[in-house]
């Protein structure tokens, strides 16, 4: 299992430096490659005998050349401009397998990162070597352990950071799920989550709503600089900190959330959201953005997944909110001004995230129970006698929420 690993540096002048050249080089490779790629591409649809455009036939052509026309691509690491071109043949085959959208051209201030292959560095306790540079220091040790397949040096703000690809043995050395059942899981704008336990819901972070006014602040004042002047440079890192911070604070919630869900239940029921469409709505496009919920389906995912759990995804068109947790009346119309409802078949009066939360705990249980196929079906040659047949489908069980009932 691949796993990556990403740590800060603490490089010095000199070396932060050299990052910001083999950056903008493995930037200027990988824009020439694309550009050479639509060229040849455009050149092979007028005359079929020419061969397509391919990243290795790229890579030639680079070596071929960048000695005479391109000569301060050497001054920094071979692996800068050639793992750019790869990444580049990579993005084309996600592209035509219809798993990507068409490569776009890397923007400076934006794309400044390079990647190495495991041939071309090291890593040693707190340290990295790097070519034509040697050895950089590490905020912390790698954790993980295994075979290291690549590295790639990106900088957010001013901060450099390392993410070292590591194929790691399949039985992570985490501890399993405690089971306390399964768990649905409700994410919302007012509250990021809310849980099926009757437990008080969680709070998001809202990093973006909290720090906008000071976000405000500094567009401002760099707006007010004159292009290519060192204020302009200090005002675009104050902002680009910023930004930094509230990403760090959204991140931070999710993993505590997340990390603390996957140790506590082995299945956990969510909602298939439509993210791109809430973000439509221009009154609620910036809450549902501060709250992250795709970063949070990841990251639930990924964790179940080490610690031998499983996520059960409801269907996007599922009716968690005007179903009825308690008989499973479903209501036709249920606006999302509405946060509590009292059901017109058993008069239960619900909380709208309590009960959506409710019935995707259901959902998810009744999922890791097989309708059709029963034990001893199928061909089986190694049991010699087929056990009893025992009705497996799951009826709808009324389930206590702690809430009250109209009289």
């Amino acid at each position: 299992m691949l796993t990556a690993h990403k740590i800060a540096l603490k490089p010095n002048n000199m070396q932060a430096t050299y990052f910001v050249r083999a950056a903008g080089t493995a930037r200027f490779a990988y824009n020439w490659a694309l550009a050479q790629w639509q060229r040849q591409y455009e050149v092979h649809k007028t005359d079929a005998s020419l061969p397509k455009p391919s990243q290795m036939a790229l890579r030639r052509q680079l070596n071929s050349i960048k000695g005479e026309q391109f000569p301060w691509m050497l001054e920094v690491t071979k692996n800068a401009p050639q793992m750019a071109i790869i990444q580049l043949g990579k993005a084309f085959e996600n592209f035509f397998a219809g798993r990507a959208k068409y490569p776009k051209f890397r923007k400076k201030g934006v794309h400044e990162r390079f990647s190495l292959s495991n041939d071309q560095f090291s890593v040693e306790s707190s340290r990295i070597r790097i070519p034509h540079l040697g050895w950089v220091r590490m905020r912390e040790a790698l954790r993980f352990a295994g075979k290291i397949m690549s590295a790639t040096v990106s900088r957010v703000a001013d901060q450099w950071f390392v993410s070292i690809t590591v194929d790691t043995p399949d039985d992570l050395p985490l501890a399993k799920a405690e089971n306390q059942g399964a768990v649905g899981v409700d994410l919302g704008v007012s509250a990021l989550a809310t849980l099926s336990t009757g437990e008080p819901p969680i709070p998001g972070p809202k990093a973006h709503k909290a720090l906008l006014c000071r976000l405000q602040r500094l567009s401002r004042s760099l707006s007010r600089k004159a292009k290519g002047s060192k204020n302009r440079h200090k005002a675009k890192m104050k902002l680009a900190r910023l930004h930094a911070r509230i990403s760090n604070i959204r991140k931070d919630a999710l993993h505590q959330l997340t990390t603390g869900l996957t140790r506590r239940f082995h299945t956990i029921g969510i909602e298939d959201l439509n993210v791109k469409g809430m973000v439509k709505n221009r009154r609620l496009s910036r809450a549902v953005s501060d709250m992250g919920f795709f970063e949070f389906r990841r990251q639930l995912k990924y964790k179940a997944a080490q610690r031998g759990g499983a996520v059960v995804v409801a269907d996007r068109w599922f009716p968690s909110s005007k179903t009825c947790s308690h008989c499973g009346h479903k209501l036709e119309v249920l606006p999302l001004s509405v946060r509590q409802w009292t059901c017109p078949a058993c008069n239960t009066t619900h909380d709208r995230d309590v009960n959506a939360a409710v019935n995707l705990r259901n959902m998810a249980v009744s999922s890791t129970v097989s309708v059709c196929g029963e034990e001893g079906s199928g061909l089986v040659r190694k049991r010699k006698t087929k056990p009893a047949s025992v009705k497996q489908k799951v009826s709808f069980v009324p389930v206590s929420t702690g809430m009250s009932k109209s009289d």
